[in-house]
C-alpha cells in the first residue's frame, strides 16, 4: 500500500481469518499480509538477514548505491535489479542486449548438437569395432577347434578366411 491505512508503526502487518463472536480460526492456512511501504524508514539499514525487508526496501525505490548490500543475502534480488535496469534501458540498448542473447543461445546449442553428434559418431564406431573384433575371435575359435580335429592348415584358412600363418600361430606349444 501506498498510504498509511493502518494504525501503529508497523510496515509489515499480518492478519488470519477469526470468527467475530469466538475468534475460532477459518483455517490456518490463509494468512493476510499487508505491508505499508510509507511506514518503512527511509533510513533504514538494508537487513542482515536478508528475506522481505530487502525486498521491500528494493521495491520502494531504495538507492542504487545500496543495492549491492541488499543483493548479499538475497540472491534472488539481484535477477530483479538486473531485470528492471534491462527494462529501464532505451529500445537499442534492449535490441543489442537480445541480439546477444539469442546469440549466446544459438552457440549453445550448436555446442550441445556438435557433442551429440559427437558422441552418436563415437558409439557407432565403437558398435563397429567391437563387431570386428568379435568376428575375428569366433573365426581364430573355429580354427583352434578344427586344427585339434586334426584337419589341414590350408583348408581351414579357406574356410575361416584367415591367413596360414594367423592360423599356424595358433598351434599349441609341443
Amino acid at each position: 500500500m501506498v498510504c498509511n491505512c493502518l494504525p501503529g508503526n508497523r510496515y509489515h502487518n499480518v492478519y488470519h481469518l477469526r470468527e467475530d463472536h469466538t475468534g475460532i480460526a477459518l483455517i490456518d492456512d490463509i494468512e493476510i499480509h499487508v505491508m505499508e511501504l510509507t511506514k518503512l524508514d527511509r533510513q533504514f539499514v538494508p537487513s542482515d538477514e536478508g528475506g522481505l525487508t530487502n525486498w521491500l526496501l528494493f521495491l520502494k525505490g531504495v538507492d542504487k548505491s545500496n543495492w549491492e548490500v541488499l543483493t548479499m543475502k538475497e540472491p534472488m534480488l539481484k535477477k530483479a535489479m538486473d531485470t528492471l535496469e534491462f527494462l529501464s534501458q532505451d529500445t537499442a540498448a534492449r535490441m543489442a542486449y537480445d541480439a546477444r542473447m539469442k546469440a549466446l543461445s544459438d552457440e549453445k546449442s550448436r555446442m550441445e548438437g556438435a557433442m551429440a553428434a559427437g558422441r552418436a559418431k563415437g558409439l557407432e564406431e565403437g558398435k563397429a569395432e567391437g563387431k570386428e573384433e568379435g568376428k575375428a575371435e569366433a573365426k581364430a575359435e573355429t580354427a583352434a577347434k578344427l586344427l585339434a580335429m586334426g584337419i589341414e592348415v590350408e583348408t581351414i584358412a579357406k574356410a575361416t578366411g584367415m591367413s596360414v600363418e594367423d592360423i599356424k600361430k595358433l598351434r599349441p606349444l609341443r
